[in-house]
């Protein structure tokens, strides 16, 4: 049973992004998402965890914006190759970027877990997760 909704899942996700850059995009930031969640689970102090939670609810909203944005610039330059269009070069740096800082905040939290880190740098690095974001989205193709 999983393994057919996995599938279906997938195959949607190609007919929707396609396989190449654009799907590439949205899978880091899906991977940035599952390795936050993973570290996640090992923090001890009750607090600390479940402000994470929260804030890794927050970024976890943000796949709807990050699949959509992939989905129009799919949309407009259909392809299954790592080229980037040029009128979607920034859009895709703020995808790529995102991803990244994403990435670095999961490190954060595996710095919070192993006691060498504060949250506070937990919540800096997500913050630029959302500014990229923000970047990702102004510079929509098509507008």
């Amino acid at each position: 049973m999983i393994g057919r909704l996995f599938r279906s899942r997938t195959r949607r996700l190609d007919k929707e992004l396609g396989q190449g850059l654009w799907r590439r995009a949205h899978d880091r930031y899906v991977r940035g998402l599952d390795r936050y969640h993973q570290v996640l689970e090992g923090i001890a102090d009750d607090a600390v965890h479940n402000d994470l939670v929260l804030l890794g609810d927050r970024l976890a909203e943000q796949l709807e914006t990050v699949r959509e944005l992939c989905g129009e610039a799919h949309r407009a330059h259909p392809g299954e190759g790592m080229l980037i269009p040029g009128d979607a070069a920034d859009l895709h740096a703020g995808l790529s970027q995102a991803a990244n800082h994403l990435a670095t905040t999961a490190e954060a939290v595996a710095m919070v877990r192993l006691g060498a880190a504060e949250r506070t740098a937990v919540h800096r690095r997500s913050e630029r997760v959302f500014e990229t974001l923000a970047s990702a989205e102004a510079a929509r193709v098509g507008r």
